[in-house]
């Protein structure tokens, strides 16, 4: 084949135009015969061609494709003729010899594919000097090598010196022997940790028999030896155990006893070699074998109270603890043989004592609960009503405390006895707990005879007891409740009666009341609330919600208020106004503000922590502020949760800040020298004045809702929010707005300059989680 420096053909001769089907014309052909190489082919011929001045022969490979697409190979060695000008190809077609090629290069490459996924190390070393010819990827890597930089080491340049010693001998033993040779090595990896490698060794031959290499392959049994010490180390436990446990460990196979330990004996009094070989049901009561017998047959794992026999026929109350264990490589049944005499011996008393008051004598809360059901079961069809009297003894914490328990059981006792002197045979008193009593008076037809055993009990439980070497005597609150008239059932009877207690209680004390449900409840639900915000506080049923505060120039958040809810166990989520007031009248205030202002600093740590820096606007009771020690211990409370004052701000009220002005500034001024800032909440409804405002450090007046409410349509209103922003700017303080809950509302109250806004339009009191979501969205 003739071809110009152009690349165009320009003579082909016949057997290479048969062989590639190119036109015998080579002028016909032109430059169209590129077209017919594959695309790198073409472009080695063509840099071939540019570089013809300076190599004036060159040799390479084409890849063609034959007119009926078949895709063939030609070798050419071309060589370039300056006189003519001419480049002569000698071609030879290839193509045979390039399948055979590639196809061996597809099997080599599945080859290495199939080595390198397999979960083995595998290599192949040629017998002189045992150099690697192949390793996959695995071998070599976990000897520090590649597949590539691995090939023609010798073996004791890839393993070390310190290695090839070690395994040295094996590979003599597979020259010598011409046999495959297998062993084991225990090694330590990069962490330290023990590794064991099973090693196969297998000679390879030539077709003449001599020996022309070996495969190694290299299998991580780690795995398997752990597991085998583990079975080990199990084992040892296992009978360590038996020997130091004090319950009894009885081993069986299909009841056949194998082996047992010391505290079986003991329990039973038999000996060792007396019990192996046995059937575990010889050592069962006949009563109770068919519970074991189900056991044993469904190979359940189940715990189970059983009687034992001792040597001497006595039955011992047992528990049986039985599980499938795996031990010796057999499978076998574990029984757990546990003593308990002493336990069913307290039951039998607690049995008793469920029933009784250990202190008293009396039925107990549960005795009398039963009494009671049967009582009104039976008066159901009758005219004669059952009267309950419930007895408290007001004021009995005090004796316990100051007299200590001793004197405390011993009036409880003495009352027991003066209720129980002084009520009729078919009459029945119990001691309900603590200091509660309950009276159950059957057969009553006239209300008076009620209210004369009532007014008896008054008066003997209130005589004087001589205790502790003085005279002590302890008043009753006594509620009455009627069947059917004040409930049909056992639990309504015990709740109204409860009721008519308290009522006792609200109106002095030492006195008898009927159950009255008009007057019951709003007394009962005050104690009930008091009752429950206590048990809040211990069991963590508040939590806190946060109303953001947003500047109305640039709508930025830049505050929350911390406002507290209660999780009611039955009325849901409570807001302040259902709990607050109760919470003041009982002084329950100081601990339940003391909460609100250590989860208002942790919040605000947290949040600190994750980058939203914001103050947190806490309220205080007046309860809180005039508390000897409010600022020492709210500094300690800082101090513990390691929070910045800075980041909280406290709201005190217009009236609080009413009373000594002296003491008030000096409290203030403490707090601020702490880093929080003053606000001063529901301002405008209060009566402090110009001055006394001026003389305080005071950094924030928020505006009450009652008036922001009625802007801008409320002329009065609109002009008194107009002088509280006014007055705001003039002394030098933020000013709030609060209860902003429309657009004309905000509108007006940016148009005025107030700095700031809070309220249901701006968005309503969200949780932790939710604020920070609310937050990051905006």
């Amino acid at each position: 084949m003739a071809i110009g420096r152009d690349a165009r053909l320009l003579a082909v001769n016949e057997p290479l135009a048969a062989c590639t089907g190119w036109h015998r014309d080579a002028a016909a052909d032109g430059e169209a015969w590129l077209d017919r190489l594959s695309a790198p082919s073409r472009r080695e011929l063509l840099k071939a061609l540019d570089h013809l001045d300076t190599a004036d022969r060159f040799r390479l490979e084409l890849q063609f494709r034959r007119p009926g697409g078949e895709v063939g190979w030609l070798e050419c060695d071309a060589r370039w003729n300056r006189d003519t000008e001419l480049c002569l190809c000698a071609l030879h077609d290839v193509s045979a010899r390039k399948r055979t090629e590639l196809a061996l290069r597809e099997q080599t490459t599945q080859l290495r594919v199939l080595a390198d996924n397999v979960p083995a190390l595998i290599a192949y070393y040629e017998q002189q000097g045992f150099r690697c010819t192949f390793a996959n990827r695995h071998y070599a890597s976990a000897l520090g090598w590649t597949p590539e930089n691995i090939l023609g080491r010798t073996a004791a340049e890839i393993v070390g010196e310190r290695g090839w010693q070690q395994i040295r001998p094996y590979i003599e033993r597979v020259v010598e022997t011409r046999a495959q040779v297998s062993y084991e090595r225990e090694l330590t990896d990069a962490a330290g940790r023990p590794q064991w490698l099973e090693v196969d060794v297998l000679p390879n031959f030539d077709d003449e028999g001599e020996l022309s290499g070996a495969f190694v392959r290299v299998t991580d049994i780690t795995k398997h030896r752990l597991a085998e010490r583990a079975v080990r180390e199990s084992e040892e436990r296992l009978a360590k155990f038996m020997q130091a446990s004090a319950e009894g460990i009885l081993f069986h196979r299909n009841g056949t006893v194998i082996d047992i330990n010391e505290p079986i004996c003991e329990l039973t009094g038999y000996t060792r070699d007396e019990v192996i070989g046995r059937q575990t049901a010889e050592f069962l009561a006949p009563d109770h074998l068919p519970r074991a017998q189900q056991a044993l047959a469904t190979g359940a794992e189940a715990a189970w109270e059983s009687v034992a026999l001792g040597r001497a026929g006595e039955r011992i109350p047992v528990e049986l603890i039985t599980r499938s264990i795996m031990r010796n490589g057999e499978r076998l049944r574990l029984v757990i043989v546990r003593d308990i005499r002493e336990r069913v011996a307290a039951q039998a008393r607690i049995h008793h004592l469920a029933h009784h008051d250990a202190l008293t004598g009396l039925p107990n809360r549960a005795a009398f609960g039963l009494q009671l059901e049967r009582l009104t079961a039976s008066h159901r069809s009758g005219d004669a009503q059952i009267a309950l009297l419930f007895i408290d003894l007001d004021h009995f914490k005090r004796i316990n405390d100051s007299l200590g328990h001793l004197v405390g059981d011993l009036l409880l006792q003495t009352v027991t006895a003066r209720i129980t002197d002084n009520l009729r045979a078919d009459d029945l008193v119990a001691r309900f707990g603590g200091d509660e009593f309950m009276v159950l008076i059957p057969g009553v037809t006239d209300r008076s005879v009620v209210e004369q055993v009532a007014g008896k009990l008054l008066a003997v439980i209130e005589a004087p007891l001589e205790a502790a070497g003085r005279s002590i005597s302890v008043s009753p609150s006594i509620g009455v409740s009627l069947f059917p008239e004040h409930g049909r059932t056992p639990a309504e009877l015990i709740q109204h009666a409860d009721a008519a207690m308290y009522m006792a209680k609200a109106r002095g004390r030492a006195n008898v009341q009927f159950f009255d449900p008009v007057v019951a409840s709003a007394a009962y639900d005050a104690l009930v609330v008091e009752s429950q915000l206590a048990q809040a506080l211990e069991t963590g049923a508040f939590e806190l919600h946060y109303q953001p505060q947003l500047r109305s120039g640039d709508g930025r958040l830049v505050g929350v208020e911390a406002l507290i809810r209660w999780h009611h166990p039955e009325r849901g989520l409570l807001l302040p106004d259902d709990f607050i007031p109760v919470a003041e009248e009982r002084r329950l205030m100081l601990p339940i503000g003391q909460w609100v202002l250590r989860e208002a600093m942790r919040c605000a740590r947290r949040w600190h922590a994750q980058g939203l820096e914001l103050p947190i606007s806490v309220n205080l009771s007046s309860m809180q502020f005039q508390q000897r020690g409010f600022v020492d211990s709210l500094a300690e409370l800082l101090r513990q949760e390691q929070v910045n004052g800075a980041w909280l701000e406290l709201e005190l009220t217009e009236r609080m800040l009413m009373d000594d002005l002296d003491e008030v500034k000096a409290t203030l001024a403490q707090l601020k020298a702490l880093g929080m800032r003053i606000s001063v909440d529901d301002f405008g409804t209060g009566y402090s004045s110009l001055g006394h405002l001026k003389e305080l450090p005071i950094d924030k007046v928020k505006i009450d809702r009652s008036f922001v409410q009625d802007v801008p349509q409320n002329a009065d209103a609109a002009a008194i929010v107009q002088a509280i922003v006014q007055l705001g700017r003039s002394l030098g303080m933020t000013v709030i707005a609060e209860g902003v809950e429309t657009e004309a509302q905000e509108r007006f109250l940016r148009e005025l300059g107030c700095e700031e806004l809070q309220g249901l339009r701006i968005a309503p009191p969200l949780s932790e989680a939710d604020l920070q979501l609310w937050a990051s969205r905006r």
